[in-house]
C-alpha cells in the first residue's frame, strides 16, 4: 500500500517458541478444505456458488491427496492466516498484505533468488510494506522447500577466545552448522554479519546463499541526546521476514513462505538488542550513562532500557525507515479487535505476545482478555523448523560449496504479485 502501513510482525527470535500454533491433527484434508471454502464464500459474499469448485477439489483430493488453491484462494487465505496470528499484535492491515505467487519456483537457487526479491520489494527504500512469498506447498509424495533461517536476516554469532560471544549468541550452533556447509565468514568478522540462506528443496537438496548487500537495508543506531551512543557501533535491519513457519490453508501446508511487516521498536531495543541471551547491551549503557548498577533496586536495566529503545526509534525515524512504537502499535492492535468484533469474527490472542516488553501495564493491551481458540488458516512452527532455525539441519544431499559470486543472484522473470 502506498502509505507504507503494515504490520511490525513478531520477531521469530524473541518470546516463547511453544506459543507458536502446532499444525492441526486433523487428517481429513477434504473436511478442511471443505471448510476453508464456506469461509471464503462467507467473506467473499459468494452465497453457495463454489459448487463447481468443491467437485473439483472433491476430485482432486480423492486422485492426489491434496488439491491446489487458485490465485484468489491462495491470497485471501494468506491474509486471513495472517488475521488469526495470535501472536502478532499489527494485524489491523491484514488486507494489505502483498501475496506474491511463486508456488511454481523449484530448486532451491530459484528459492533464494525470489527470496532476495522479496527482500529488495518489501524494502521499499525503508518505506517497508507488508508482503508474502509463497512457495510450493508440500504434497503426499513430494515435500514442498523449506527454508531453515527464522528471517531471511540473520546475523553470524562466533565464539570468541576469552568464551565470550562476538555477533548474535543465538545463532552460534546455526553460524557453525554454514560453516561446515562451506559458508566462509567476513575476513574481518564483526557484531553484525549478515548469515547467508540455508534452502532445502527436493531438486537440489540443501545448498547455501550469500545474500547481496543490496538488500540488506540496515539502520545504524544513534541516541537524539546521548552523542556516545553512536560509538557502540549498533544497527539493524528494517525488514523483520519470518522463514520458517508453515503457513496452513484448508488442509495444504505451505513449508516455505516467508512474511514480513514492520517493526515495532521493543522487537529490536527490548529484546534483540537487550536480552541478555541476544546482544546484552543494558550493562554498557547504564556503565556509559554512569549508572548505579549496585543493585536492582536503582531500577538501572529500565533506565537503560528506555534509552536504548528511545535510540531505536530516533534512528530508525531520522533513517527514513517504517517502524512503530508499542504505544500507538496497541492502540491499532484494540482497533482492529473492534472491527473484527463488528465483523462477527473472533479475534484470537496469546496475551503473552500482545502486551509490548516494555511498559506494558501503559499500554491498553495489558488490560483485558483474549480470545485463545485457534483459527485457521494460519501460520505454524514445527520443532524441526524451530530447530533449524537455530541450530541448523541434516544436509539431504551435500553439494560442492557455494562460489562467492554465487550469491549475488541474478534475477530473471516476474512473480504474480496480487496488490
Amino acid at each position: 500500500m502506498s502509505s507504507g502501513e503494515g504490520c511490525p510482525v513478531v520477531d521469530s527470535s524473541v518470546w516463547r517458541q511453544p506459543a507458536a500454533p502446532r499444525r492441526p491433527e486433523q487428517p481429513d484434508v477434504l473436511a478442511q478444505a471443505e471448510e476453508f471454502l464456506d469461509l471464503f464464500e462467507k467473506e467473499h459474499d459468494l452465497a453457495g456458488t463454489l459448487q463447481s469448485r468443491r467437485r473439483w477439489i472433491r476430485a482432486e483430493i480423492e486422485a492426489t491427496g491434496t488439491y491446489v488453491h487458485t490465485t484468489a484462494e491462495l491470497v485471501f487465505g494468506a491474509r486471513v492466516a495472517w488475521r488469526n496470528s495470535a501472536r502478532c499484535i499489527g494485524r489491523l492491515y491484514w488486507k494489505s498484505l502483498r501475496v506474491r505467487d511463486f508456488r511454481a519456483v523449484r530448486g532451491s537457487a530459484a528459492v533464494a533468488e525470489r527470496c532476495v526479491d522479496h527482500l529488495r520489494a518489501a524494502t521499499n527504500d525503508g518505506r517497508v510494506r507488508p508482503t508474502i512469498s509463497v512457495f510450493a506447498a508440500d504434497a503426499p509424495d513430494r515435500p514442498g522447500p523449506r527454508i531453515w533461517n527464522e528471517q531471511l536476516i540473520r546475523y553470524a554469532g562466533y565464539r570468541t577466545e576469552d568464551g565470550g560471544v562476538l555477533g548474535d549468541p543465538r545463532y552460534l550452533d546455526f553460524t557453525e552448522t554454514v560453516q561446515a556447509l562451506g559458508w566462509r565468514p567476513p575476513a574481518e568478522r564483526g557484531a553484525f554479519d549478515v548469515l547467508p540462506l540455508v534452502i532445502d528443496s527436493p531438486e537440489e537438496g540443501t545448498r547455501w546463499f550469500e545474500l547481496p548487500r543490496s538488500v540488506v537495508h540496515e539502520v545504524e543506531l544513534h541516541h537524539p541526546e546521548l552523542p556516545w551512543f553512536a560509538e557502540l557501533g549498533l544497527r539493524w535491519h528494517t525488514v523483520p521476514a519470518i522463514a520458517n513457519m508453515t503457513m496452513v490453508i484448508g488442509g495444504v501446508a505451505y513449508s516455505a513462505a516467508p512474511f514480513n511487516g514492520w517493526y515495532m521498536g521493543t522487537e529490536i531495543g527490548a529484546r534483540n538488542l537487550a536480552d541478555h541471551d541476544r546482544y546484552a547491551m543494558l550493562p554498557e549503557v547504564a556503565r556509559r550513562m554512569g549508572l548505579d548498577t549496585s543493585a536492582e533496586q536503582t531500577l538501572w536495566k529500565d533506565r537503560a532500557l528506555v534509552e536504548l529503545n528511545r535510540a531505536v526509534l530516533h534512528s530508525f525515524d531520522r533513517a527514513g525507515a517504517t517502524i512503530t512504537d508499542h504505544h500507538t502499535e496497541s492502540e491499532r492492535f484494540l482497533t482492529h479487535v473492534r472491527r473484527e468484533e463488528k465483523a462477527g469474527r473472533g479475534c484470537p490472542a496469546d496475551w503473552s505476545w500482545i502486551v509490548p516488553p516494555l511498559s506494558g501495564s501503559l499500554t491498553p493491551v495489558f488490560h483485558r482478555y483474549y480470545d485463545t481458540e485457534e483459527l485457521w488458516p494460519n501460520f505454524v512452527l514445527d520443532d524441526d523448523a524451530a530447530r533449524r532455525g537455530t541450530r541448523g539441519g541434516r544436509v539431504l544431499a551435500p553439494l560442492p560449496a557455494e562460489r562467492p559470486e554465487d550469491g549475488l543472484l541474478s534475477m530473471f522473470g516476474l512473480p504474480l504479485v496480487v496488490p
